[in-house]
């Protein structure tokens, strides 16, 4: 059903897990999208515009956001993750991870805000572990830093009616479960006994790009099965 015809949105990571699973929802939903991935993507969709792209590349990001139209909503859902306790941290990593979640938001908002219209939306994918978790140091430390960021662009944003919010899964169904280099912290199975899905990630990110959350912004809404409690 086409419920949002002429929106536009960019999100990052389309390739896999919850930012592919987002894309096709959005194309569901009568949106266009534009999607950047390591990969090529195709979805076989007249409204999507997949672009392989390293991300991480900020040169090449910049160029790339030139020449992208008006954009409605940017979600930022690429991410990776790796692990490792006190003792064993590699620098190297906390530079990756730092590069992707917070340095490719920075460039993601700060060139694409001025295309936006009032009352445009802004999401990034969080972790419900951003308070922090045992062997996990380096991820958590940009997925918290990311929501001081985010509070920082929502109240700055708020006069035009653009919001910015966090979407924080827990352990989610996708390929980054079962991703080796998280071997000394794995995943927990939620309370309510399975796994988060993408379409409830992807569905409540969703909602916070419709008229009925304009009013919410500055906030990182966790969807953790009960793992937080």
């Amino acid at each position: 059903m086409n419920t949002t015809p002429g929106k536009h949105a960019l999100v990052t990571g389309c390739r896999s897990g919850i930012g592919e699973t987002l894309c096709l929802t959005l194309l569901s939903q009568g949106w266009s999208v534009t999607g950047l991935a390591r990969r090529e993507v195709n979805f076989a969709h007249p409204n999507f515009i997949g672009i392989p792209l390293d991300i991480t590349d900020t040169a090449r990001l910049t160029e790339v956001l030139e020449i992208v139209p008006k954009v409605d909503a940017v979600i930022h859902a690429a991410g990776m993750m790796k692990a490792a306790p006190l003792g064993q941290l590699d620098p190297q990593a906390s530079e990756a991870l730092w590069r992707l979640h917070i340095g490719v938001a920075e460039v993601l908002a700060d060139r694409l805000v001025d295309k936006m219209p009032d009352g445009g939306r802004i999401v990034l994918l969080g972790s419900r572990t951003s308070s922090g978790v045992a062997g996990r140091s380096q991820y958590v430390a940009t997925k918290s830093a990311m929501t001081g960021m985010a509070r920082s662009w929502a109240a700055e944003l708020a006069p035009r009616g653009i919001t910015v919010n966090i979407v924080a899964p827990g352990a989610t169904q996708t390929p980054m479960l079962e991703n080796p280099q998280r071997q000394s912290s794995p995943p927990r199975l939620p309370p309510i006994g399975r796994f988060i899905q993408p379409q409830e990630v992807a569905d409540l990110v969703c909602y916070l790009l419709s008229p009925s959350a304009a009013a919410i912004t500055g906030q990182q809404l966790v969807i953790c099965g009960g793992a937080s409690l």
